[in-house]
């Protein structure tokens, strides 16, 4: 049995100036206002500012973004919940866990930074329920590899795998998509292995493309 951490890797080319001006370009049709670009992208992002502040966020939709997520099964429910986007995900019915590809075992994805995330509880409570949680997972993986020996296939086997077992999950989504993501994956009430991976997402996208997300915070 595999553990392994949550995590996420953007799969666009991203030129933070460029986008902006991408989106200037387009919106600016809207106004009728293409004489007022300027080559150095100040005007896009004074443009693009008055978009996201003024809610007329049609415009960012011409621009999107696709991110790869490792995160559990569980996870990966939450994300396709959003609609306007695109998915494409590692499937239990066609991967064969007991096969040489995969290690011949089960991949998971571990619960301790979800736990701190949440906050909850002490390290005497953490140590306990992290081992029940890999005494569940090892009898889960024990079942589906017997289930696999004895001729089950993949599809029919996966329904012992467990909540926690590893996916990859690539989400393709307009800037306007994201931020609503963002903002409902990051806040508090969002579940903690979500936000294990949205708010790293969210501060580094801030740092790569100016203004489209700016406004966003992630609730402590």
């Amino acid at each position: 049995m595999i553990v392994t951490n949550a995590g996420y890797t953007i799969l666009t080319h991203i030129d933070g100036i460029e986008e902006l001006k991408h989106i200037e370009k387009i919106g600016r049709v809207c106004y009728k206002s293409e004489d007022k670009i300027t080559d150095d992208g100040e005007s896009a992002k004074k443009f693009v500012a008055m978009l996201i502040k003024n809610g007329h966020e049609a415009m960012i939709e011409h621009s999107t973004l696709a991110v790869k997520f490792i995160v559990d099964r569980g996870i990966s429910h939450e994300l396709v919940r959003h609609r306007v986007a695109s998915f494409a995900q590692e499937s239990t019915r066609y991967c064969n866990y007991t096969g040489e590809k995969f290690g011949s075992e089960i991949n998971i994805i571990g619960i301790g930074k979800g736990i701190d995330i949440q906050n909850k509880l002490t390290n005497d409570e953490k140590f306990s329920v992290v081992g029940e949680w890999l005494d569940a997972m090892e009898d889960a993986e024990h079942h589906y590899q017997r289930m696999i020996g004895l001729g089950a296939t993949p599809q029919i086997a996966r329904s012992v795998l467990p909540t926690s077992t590893k996916t990859e999950i690539t989400i393709t989504a307009n800037y306007r998509e994201w931020r609503n993501i963002f903002k409902l994956r990051t806040a508090k009430a969002a579940h903690p292995q979500i936000r294990e991976v949205m708010i790293p997402l969210l501060t580094e996208l801030k740092s790569r493309i100016s203004i489209v997300f700016d406004d966003i915070k992630e609730e402590e």
